[in-house]
């Protein structure tokens, strides 16, 4: 079972998808400015945190049936469900196979299409890079991750962040890697899904093509999506924000 932790007694359940080299401490600063309406549930994805690696390629569908299965054993049903960067690829993967039980899936900094050919080399390159050395491969890539602004004026945040990916499984880091190497495009997933689907992406994002994201995005007016000033890490470059946006659109007025 992947460990998880459970806050707050809202009535309607958010669950929180980390992304890669991450775990569910990255979402520390965004959950105070979170409503109370909301039931949170911060997930460690397999392979880090306190969550075991539990395959050699880990797949998007089969980290989203590890998601099912802890939220049957929560008996959590018609929920939220917004995943940062490698959690969105996650989160889409569960809104393709398990529709029915969400109200909502987020792309948090993250994106529908599949890697490009070029991605996908850098991603082959990389394996050995970790396996020589994590820490190092850690330590050059996650400044990388943060905004211009950010990387001038959070440097204890990409202290945080880095401090946080060395906690990760070597052989998980691995093995999710492998997996969103050969994960497949899933524009279809917004074609078909009929909650509420919401993207925030960021301007700066070197992982991510946030303009392209947005601009390719399925005219269904059940689509929101924002593009804010910052690179790839919301939750700690515009936590508030970030938060206020979800607060906004995934809680409907009663």
């Amino acid at each position: 079972m992947l460990h998880y932790e459970i806050s707050g007694k809202g009535r309607e359940t958010l669950v929180l998808l980390h992304g890669f080299m991450e775990n569910l401490e990255i979402w520390d600063d965004m959950i105070p400015h979170l409503s109370d309406d909301f039931q949170l549930v911060k997930v460690d994805l397999a392979g880090f945190g306190k969550s075991a690696p539990i395959a050699e390629i880990q797949t998007m569908e089969l980290f989203a049936d590890e998601i099912k299965n802890l939220t049957d054993h929560l008996e959590i049903n018609k929920f939220h469900l917004l995943g940062h960067s490698m959690g969105g690829y996650i989160s889409l993967a569960f809104a393709e196979k398990y529709p029915e039980l969400l109200k909502s899936f987020t792309l948090f900094f993250s994106t529908y299409f599949e890697d490009d050919d070029e991605k996908k080399n850098i991603r082959e390159k990389s394996l050995r890079l970790i396996e020589e050395n994590y820490k190092a491969y850690a330590n050059a890539g996650i400044p990388n991750f943060f905004g211009p602004e950010a990387r001038r004026t959070l440097k204890n945040k990409i202290q945080l962040a880095k401090e946080i990916a060395y906690t990760a499984n070597v052989d998980g880091v691995l093995s999710s890697q492998k997996g969103m190497k050969d994960r497949p495009n899933r524009k279809s997933v917004l074609d078909k899904f009929d909650g509420t689907i919401l993207l925030i992406e960021g301007r700066f994002d070197n992982a991510v093509n946030a303009v392209k994201t947005i601009t390719e995005l399925p005219e269904r007016d059940n689509i929101k999506a924002y593009l804010l000033d910052c690179g790839h890490n919301g939750q700690w470059e515009k936590p508030s924000i970030c938060a206020e946006i979800i607060n906004a659109e995934l809680l409907d007025e009663e």
